[in-house]
């Protein structure tokens, strides 16, 4: 007999501190969180609510066969979103299976912000937390944990601010989807409040022990392609954080010119929607403008950041060097034919 799991979903951009809240949330004794699986994202893009710009298989058509094939289903896309929820009830459910007896089964993947109209078809029950936070602290933020510190690879490589905001602002805009907004900014400055909230919208007791997530690492599944960075340097909330973005554009001209044109391309009621109307955007950068600022410290060189620094690297000199390309392209074809049919 399969287990139906009880689904909550962390809805936030990359960096806007979901990993936190995760294992806040998964610290509570009724919910089992874990890696990010990312099962939602490619069920999505199957060819029926969207399908994917490029396939080893010839996609538009498949997109346009499965159409055709629902519209013959007794309940046509009803019958369609009813058996994508079976697929994803086997997983999740098998998964709390695997991790012992709790029915609520948390997930925080980041990439579900982006295709939030078809996770609320698939669950419309589910339990949704829309954690915003200041849009430069979620690019600074990104820049600093896979870029080191270039805005402008970060950018040309992920516009993480213009993808994300209209898409969580458009799910908050919803009527029809049970959902909680929170404000990062507001979690770090009284996380024990916002848990009761968090606890009542979800239909879970409040346990106030488990804002202290450093303290139940045995309740928590860690790892998966998530970075390290941040979160496990802390065992509660706190606002260290909050108002970096500022001081580091702040002594960077380059830096605050990208962000000034990031914030121009969003709008601004989406922007007011998320919590962070245009007319105090800006105002923890006016409020350090004539101070002194001391220089930042150095991060630690971990495993996670050289292998970060070590991938820019290769990047870098993949796109500007044809040599090294030819050299990358060689060494991936001797590896497929050294793979082939093991």
């Amino acid at each position: 007999m399969e287990l139906t799991p009880k689904m909550i979903f962390v809805i936030g951009a990359p960096r806007s501190g979901t990993t936190m809240l995760e294992r806040i949330i998964s610290s509570h004794s009724a919910v089992q969180g874990g890696p990010e699986p990312h099962i939602i994202t490619p069920l999505a893009h199957t060819g029926v609510w969207d399908k994917v710009d490029k396939a080893p298989y010839d996609h538009i058509l498949a997109a346009e066969a499965q159409k055709f094939f629902v519209s013959q289903l007794p309940e046509g896309e009803n019958d369609y979103y009813a058996a994508c929820r079976a697929y994803c009830d086997v997983l999740y459910g098998r998964f709390l299976q695997a991790k012992g007896t709790k029915l609520y089964c948390l997930d925080k993947t980041p990439a579900y912000a982006l295709v939030l109209p078809f996770l609320s078809r698939v669950y419309p029950d589910a339990a949704y937390i829309v954690l915003t936070r200041h849009p430069l602290a979620i690019f600074s933020s990104f820049a600093n944990s896979f870029f080191d510190g270039s805005y402008q690879e970060a950018h040309a490589y992920n516009p993480v601010l213009e993808r994300y905001i209209p898409a969580m602002a458009a799910f908050l805009r919803n009527p029809s989807t049970r959902k909680l907004h929170v404000r990062y900014e507001d979690l770090v400055k009284a996380p024990e409040e916002w848990f009761e909230k968090i606890c009542n919208h979800i239909g879970i007791p409040f346990e106030a022990e488990a804002v202290n997530y450093g303290e139940h690492r045995d309740k928590q599944q860690t790892g998966g392609l998530g970075d390290p960075i941040g979160v496990s340097q802390h065992s509660r909330p706190t606002t260290a954080s909050v108002k970096k973005w500022a001081a580091e554009i702040h002594a960077d001209p380059l830096k605050l010119t990208l962000a000034k044109k990031m914030i121009a391309a969003l709008n601004p009621e989406d922007l007011a929607l998320c919590g962070y109307p245009l007319e105090n955007l800006w105002q923890p950068l006016v409020q350090i403008e004539g101070t002194t600022l001391r220089k930042p410290p150095r991060s630690k060189l971990t495993r996670y950041s050289l292998e970060r620094k070590l991938i820019l690297f290769f990047r870098r000199r993949a796109q500007k060097n044809k040599l090294f390309r030819k050299l990358l392209l060689k060494i991936r074809l001797i590896a497929d034919v050294f793979l082939r049919e093991v």
